[in-house]
């Protein structure tokens, strides 16, 4: 036998002259490069996304919104006619050649026909002919803002024919929801619900998103919204009444369905699912819902999306119940079952793949360890709860506070003049009117229509009511549609009725319309609120990537940064890109820019105090209050009166304010709400330093410590996860 040595056998000849070459310390310098260069690569990541997902999230949300409805103009609203066939063929002929592209005209055989179209909602309204009348046909329950465009449209027309116009709404609203913003709120709080929760689990639990698992969940998660919708708009508001069975089955359908289709996406899109939720469910789906603004007056694309988003199935479906009967109803609801069937079956399709692709795949990272700001819960039952608390709290909160601010639009005490020639005329005037209006309208008697001018200019009263006198034998009402539509819309109608019961002729003249690139007056409140998103956005989503800007010395010149080039993109947004607004960018860029850092510091707060859960509070205050207190989309003197308060200290009133003063007053009041906007900045930032003095600010993300329950013998690791939960419930 022949002797080998030790050295010939353990260490060949290249790997001898390898290991006499290298050298200790430049490997290890090697590697320690290469963890610098992996670490600063990954601080960089953080950083980007600490800014891209705010960035595309409010960019999606203000520009699409406005781009939808900044300048509702009608597209092909269809319009039934009836009458004798010479007589209808003209009038649809007329109409035609009037209004272009603006309507379909369908002339149809009687006026009982053109009654139950608008009923089923096959056409936005109807007009019945006879020899010397018309009369014009509407349901105000599948649409308020779609009855006023359908009266401006027909309206011209029969008085250009000089026919007696009468008008007959087929479907009036009940007084318990005289807005028809039950069906419209209830929608928005379903869709939130069905894929808010996606991301949360995704990020903090995704052992929740095995199918098995998440189907049951999401069928109880589902039935729970559904009650605690129901029971917040029913029995505790009153906003709906009866319909519990129907309502309730909808409700779970609609979440179940929008859960299905959210897990679909977020199997292929991972944690930007959220952003692909938004476009669809949020940015086009609440436009193309056809809720709030009829999808006619929108862009060409919007009646498309119409026939198979699910916002439009949901609030579709509940308006047919709601006001309808249940008519029509049933094709809705097929969107969304053959909507959650699709997905499910995707799902599964998708899982086997991966599965034998991969079958050994890593579990799903856990990128947030806890919503709380505090470490990761032990308890998988504290964090599921926390997970579900989130989605929760914010449904009640926008249901309770934003429709139980609007649901029921009356005036109360609305500031109105009225002008006579002598101050004595005009007491007389206002006691005469005061009887018959008890409580809608605070009157102020004047008796200089040049004085009641400068007061509606500077929105001291909504209106001025100036009475006929020799020289001019007209009444006049001045109005101010820039200081709000829904306010001009009210005194309209009531004085309309007040000249015509006292049998004189009204002018009306408008101080300050709007501009035609905004007829709606929609960028004044969708600017606003892109400015207070991007204030709390930048702070939550940045806490979560980037624990490392949370320190005051790194975070006041990141949250500076992004406040000014964010303002200035905003209004990119909205002037070049949309067209809704026209000019001022120096400022709206300035005032933009200082609402976004106030808002962002008042926000570090709570951060601080209660970590991701802070969104709860802050878009508590700053969105579901501040927006019914801003008076964007509503009169505030047509709500609870508490919102007249809030109006003059809350950060989104004081935005909106701004932009209305910059764009249509000449900024006569920019300073004032500056000022209120400073304080919340500068007391919350210095709130934050005394809280970042008594506990520093923790500068990386809390460890995710949880170790699994090893797996018995021939068990496999989903066997052994399930038995760890099981084990874990039935201590708990």
């Amino acid at each position: 036998m022949s002797h080998i040595s030790p050295t010939s056998s353990d260490h060949p000849p290249d790997a001898v002259s390898a290991a006499e070459d290298s050298d200790p310390a430049k490997d290890a310098q090697a590697l320690e490069a290469a963890a610098l260069k992996r670490a600063k690569a990954e601080r960089i990541g953080r950083y980007v996304a600490m800014f891209l997902m705010p960035l595309l999230m409010v960019s999606m949300l203000v520009g699409g919104y406005l781009a939808a409805m900044h300048a509702p103009t009608p597209h092909n609203m269809p319009i039934a006619v009836s009458g004798t066939a010479q007589q209808a063929g003209s009038f649809a002929d007329a109409m035609e050649a009037a209004n272009a592209d603006a309507v379909a005209v369908r002339v149809v055989d009687s006026a009982d026909e053109a009654r139950k179209l608008v009923l089923d909602r096959e056409v936005s309204g109807a007009v019945s002919l006879t020899d010397a009348a018309a009369t014009v046909y509407t349901a105000g329950a599948a649409g308020a803002s779609q009855t006023g465009t359908v009266t401006a449209l027909l309206a011209p027309q029969v008085l250009a024919q000089g026919l007696t116009l009468t008008s007959e709404d087929l479907a009036p609203l009940p007084d318990n929801d005289m807005a028809g913003l039950g069906a419209m709120f209830m929608t928005t709080a379903l869709m939130l619900a069905g894929y808010m929760p996606l991301s949360l689990v995704l990020s903090n639990s995704p052992e929740l998103l095995r199918f098995r698992r998440f189907v049951p969940l999401l069928a109880g998660w589902s039935a729970l919204i559904a009650a605690l919708v129901w029971t917040v708009v029913g029995p505790a508001m009153g906003v709906v009444e009866g319909h519990t069975a129907a309502v309730l089955g909808i409700c779970w359908l609609s979440v179940f369905a929008v859960g299905s289709v959210q897990l679909f996406l977020t199997r292929i899109f991972g944690p930007m699912a959220v952003l692909v939720g938004m476009l669809f469910l949020m940015v086009l789906g609440v436009p193309a819902s056809n809720m709030s603004m009829s999808v006619h007056t929108m862009p060409g694309l919007y009646p498309i999306l119409h026939s198979f988003l699910p916002a439009a199935a949901t609030g579709e479906s509940l308006r047919s119940v709601l006001y309808f009967g249940g008519d029509g109803a049933g094709a809705h609801l097929a969107v969304l079952v053959i909507g959650a069937v699709a997905a499910l079956l995707l799902i599964l399709g998708l899982d086997a793949l991966k599965k034998r692709r991969k079958p050994d795949a890593k579990p799903l990272a856990v990128n947030v360890a806890s919503l709380h700001g505090g470490p990761r819960p032990k308890s998988r039952v504290w964090r599921y709860v926390t997970l579900a608390f989130f989605p929760l709290v914010m449904v009640s909160m926008m249901l309770t506070m934003m429709l139980g601010a609007m649901y029921q639009p009356t005036p109360r005490d609305m500031p109105v003049a009225i002008v006579g020639a002598t101050a004595e005329q005009a007491e007389q005037a206002a006691s005469g009117l005061e009887e018959n209006m008890s409580g809608l309208f605070e009157l102020t008697a004047l008796d200089s229509a040049d004085d009641a001018r400068e007061q509606v200019g500077d929105r001291t009263v909504v209106a001025a009511y100036v009475l006929p006198s020799a020289e001019n034998p007209t009444a006049t009402l001045l109005t101010n549609q820039a200081a709000g539509i829904s306010a001009q819309q009210v005194v309209d109608r009531v004085f309309a009725q007040v000249a015509a019961g006292q049998q004189m002729e009204l002018v009306t003249e408008d101080v300050a319309p709007l501009a035609s690139e905004d007829s709606m007056g929609m960028a004044t409140m969708y600017l606003a609120m892109g400015w207070i998103m991007a204030g709390f956005m930048i702070i939550v989503v940045g806490a979560t990537a980037q624990p490392a800007s949370r320190p005051l010395r790194r975070l006041l010149p990141i949250v500076a940064g992004w406040a000014v080039g964010y303002s200035a993109l905003l209004w990119v947004i909205a002037a070049v890109f949309v067209g809704a607004i026209d000019g001022h960018f120096w400022q709206l860029w300035a005032v933009g820019a200082a609402a976004i850092f106030c808002v962002a510091m008042f926000t570090a707060v709570f951060e601080r105090l209660i970590g991701m859960l802070a969104i709860l509070p802050v878009i508590g205050i700053l969105m579901f209050l501040g927006v019914p207190a801003s008076g964007a989309a509503m009169s505030i003197y047509m709500e609870p009166e508490i919102f007249r308060f809030l109006h003059e200290v809350l950060p989104m009133p004081a935005a909106v304010e701004s932009i209305r003063s910059i764009l249509y007053f000449g900024g006569d009041t920019v300073w004032s709400h500056l000022l209120t906007l400073g304080i919340w900045g500068v007391a919350s930032l210095i709130v934050v330093a005394v809280i970042d003095r008594l506990k520093p600010p923790r500068t990386e993300a809390w460890p995710v410590d949880e170790v699994p329950a090893p797996a018995a013998p021939g068990a496999s690791a989903a066997a052994a996860e399930d038995k760890a939960d099981e084990l874990e419930f039935a201590a708990v």
